[in-house]
């Protein structure tokens, strides 16, 4: 997870954590943690992103809707990034 942005992170997480979401899906998430609008330009290179690394897959729910899901390996980043936060979490 080394070579990911903070932001492109926070998607795996968004994704991983929602059923098949659409981008407007994690857009809408991401916005209320961000508490700011996240746009177009910002939010669909960063999800190419995720999915080049096969961290991400991307289906199409229509011809005009994608869906992304987490793949085996964007969950096991994600374990192991959870696992290497533990050992300097001590509250």
């Amino acid at each position: 997870m080394d070579d990911l942005t903070g932001f492109q992170r926070d998607l795996l997480y968004v994704i991983a954590g929602a059923e098949q979401p659409s981008g407007q899906d994690v857009k809408e998430e991401v916005e209320q943690y961000y508490s700011d609008a996240i746009n177009h330009g910002r939010l669909y290179p960063n999800l190419d992103t995720v999915v080049n690394k096969e961290l991400v897959e991307k289906g199409e729910l229509d011809r005009r809707t994608n869906y992304y899901a987490i793949t085996d390996e964007g969950e096991e980043l994600i374990e192991d990034r959870r696992e290497w936060e533990e050992q300097y979490m001590d509250f």
